[in-house]
Formats: C-alpha cells, sequence, structure tokens
C-alpha cells in the first residue's frame, strides 16, 4: 500500500524558488561523504563588504577557548558606546559555515547594535562539545572585555540561525547552569534544537524544501557520533533534552511552516511558557528552512526580518525601563 504524505504548502515565492534552484543551490538531504562537497562549493560573503554596507567597523579578536583561541569578527557602529551586542552563532548543520556567514541579516538587527560573530570549530572533526564550548568561551570574553570594546556587557543577545540557533539556545543554558554571564536575550531563527530528528513535521518534510530529516540526522552524527538520539544527550548539545527551560532570557523563535523544525521549534516555545518563561514564537506561513535567505525580496521574508528587529526594540526598551537591582544589604 502506498501512504501518501500530505504537507503544507509552500509560499508561492518559496515554492518558484525552490523549483528554479540548480543543484547544489540548496541543501534538501545530505549524507556524511557529502560534507567536503558541500564545504568545497560553499561561497561565504566578504566581511569587510558586509561590514561596509551595514555601516560598521570590522575588528578581528582571540578569545581565550578550551583548546586555543576562538576568533571573533566584531563589526561596531561607528557611534558612541556602549552598544547593545548579538553574539552571533553561525548556521551550516554543525559541519559546515564561516564566520561570515548569516551575519549581514544580523547586521540588520538595527543601526545601533554590533555583532560579534564566533568562528567555531565544526564537526565532524571536532565533535561536542567544541562548538558549544567556543562559543562560551566567546561569550565570556565578551562581557569581561565590553568596557574595552565599546560594548554593554547588560544587553548581550545571543543569536543564530538553523545550527547557529541551536548553538545559541545551548549557550543560553549552558550559560544558566554554570552561573555564567548573564544573557538579555536569545534570538533563536529557525533554530536546530534536537538531535532525536523524529518529529512529525520532520517526516512531513522528508526529501521536500530544504534540510530534510536526512540531513539533519547527518548533522547530528557529526557533531554526537552514536550517542546522537540516544538516551544521554546533555542539554548543552542539543537545547530540546533540558529538564527545564526556567531561568532563561527572552526568547524569540520562529520557523517555518513548511519545514523539518517546524514542531520541535513550537514545542521549545511551548516548554519556555509552561516553565514561567518568557518567549514569543513565530510560524511562518509556506516558509521552508532559511525561507529568507532563500527569497529576501519575498513579502513573508520581509515580515519575518521586521518582526525580529521589533522584538530586539521592545527587549531593549525594556532594559531601558527595568527597575534597577537593589540590595538587602545594610
Amino acid at each position: 500500500m502506498t501512504t501518501t504524505t500530505t504537507r503544507p504548502p509552500f509560499d508561492p515565492a518559496v515554492a518558484a524558488a525552490l523549483a528554479a534552484a540548480r543543484a547544489g543551490d540548496v541543501v534538501t538531504t545530505l549524507a556524511p561523504d557529502e560534507i567536503a562537497a558541500l564545504r568545497a562549493r560553499a561561497l561565504p560573503p566578504v566581511l569587510e563588504e558586509v561590514a561596509v554596507a551595514a555601516g560598521r567597523t570590522l575588528t578581528w579578536h582571540a578569545a581565550p577557548g578550551p583548546d586555543g583561541d576562538v576568533r571573533v569578527a566584531l563589526l561596531r557602529p561607528d557611534v558612541v558606546g556602549p552598544v547593545p551586542v548579538l553574539l552571533h552563532l553561525h548556521g551550516g548543520g554543525l559541519v559546515v559555515g564561516t564566520v561570515s556567514d548569516d551575519v549581514a541579516a544580523a547586521t540588520q538587527a538595527g543601526p545601533g547594535w554590533a555583532v560579534a560573530s564566533v568562528d567555531y570549530r565544526l564537526a565532524p572533526e571536532h565533535p561536542y562539545p567544541a562548538a558549544v564550548e567556543d562559543a562560551y568561551a566567546a561569550l565570556v570574553w565578551l562581557v569581561e572585555q565590553a568596557d574595552t570594546l565599546g560594548l554593554d556587557p547588560a544587553r548581550v543577545v545571543v543569536a543564530g540561525i538553523s545550527a547557529g540557533g541551536g548553538l545559541a539556545a545551548a549557550l543560553a543554558l549552558l550559560a544558566r547552569d554554570r552561573g555564567g554571564p548573564c544573557l538579555a536575550g536569545q534570538l533563536l531563527v529557525c533554530p536546530m534544537l534536537d538531535d532525536r530528528n523524529d518529529s512529525a513535521s520532520g517526516h512531513q518534510m522528508a526529501g521536500v524544501g530544504t534540510w530534510d530529516r536526512t540531513a539533519n540526522a547527518t548533522a547530528w552524527a557529526a557533531y554526537l557520533g552514536d550517542a546522537a538520539g540516544g538516551p544521554e544527550t546533555p542539554p548543552s548539545a542539543s537545547a530540546a533534552r533540558a529538564v527545564t527551560l526556567g531561568g532563561l532570557p527572552p526568547a524569540y523563535v520562529d520557523v517555518g511552516s513548511a519545514e523539518t523544525f517546524r514542531d520541535e521549534c513550537v514545542a521549545y516555545a511551548a516548554r519556555i511558557w509552561a516553565d514561567g518563561g518568557d518567549a514569543e514564537l513565530h510560524v511562518w506561513p509556506g516558509g521552508c528552512h532559511g525561507f529568507d535567505g532563500l527569497v529576501p525580496d519575498a513579502p513573508v521574508s520581509r515580515d519575518a526580518r521586521h518582526a525580529r528587529a521589533r522584538w530586539l526594540a521592545r527587549l531593549l526598551d525594556r532594559l531601558a525601563t527595568a527597575p534597577a537591582a537593589t540590595s538587602d544589604a545594610p
């Protein structure tokens, strides 16, 4: 008997872009032996050009990490500080990507924001916990050096797209559990959250669109090895594994309705609310994974970028009006 899977429709602009895409322009599925070829054909933007276009000054830094220095690119607006900063973690399924990827999207947060992009180590050469420990080292360094860099340590928001969004969520959990630097927020764009890779949306979207559950399985296996999907995965590897999502900074979570990560993202936001936390969730109708990068001029893409920027603006307004901490000490 043949089983037919009914899927949510793609937005018309997304559907047209997927239909017109040449082989290699989008990643639908990915096998382990295809990682090297994916890296070879990746064309990251020139970060110096991104900085100029965004009206920011680019500087390079080295954050002391657990296995050597972690390279951090800082794009800072030419305004008097201290300024808020997005600690940015690029996408790429934990197996591909550079410090330059996704930064252009991050600079759209607003003209007053700095962006610090972390060049974390990639799997499978550097499995868990390499990526998240690099991110944590960058966070600690950024907060410690904030005065020197003209940044506000009280307004650090961790941000990421896809695998970077999953790392951002894991970093927020790690900072909470270690009593580390206090984050002002977490901006999670179509985040990769659950190594179990067994959601209804994952099965529903298998083989279509961008980044299906086969590609997802390849990525998680590269990062976690044989432990991927097993009972012992820690939340600092896969944020959906956390026992509780209480005590986290405010979260923005968005995802497409027609992508693998839809259900795990919706579930993550719902768990934050259930644990008494603050989350804003957007499920963009007809969006495939990474739709606003695929079709940046589509109305749904413009709406998604605007919603993220507005959330960040509201977050800054709340921080500015929050009562100052007081002490009960005599």
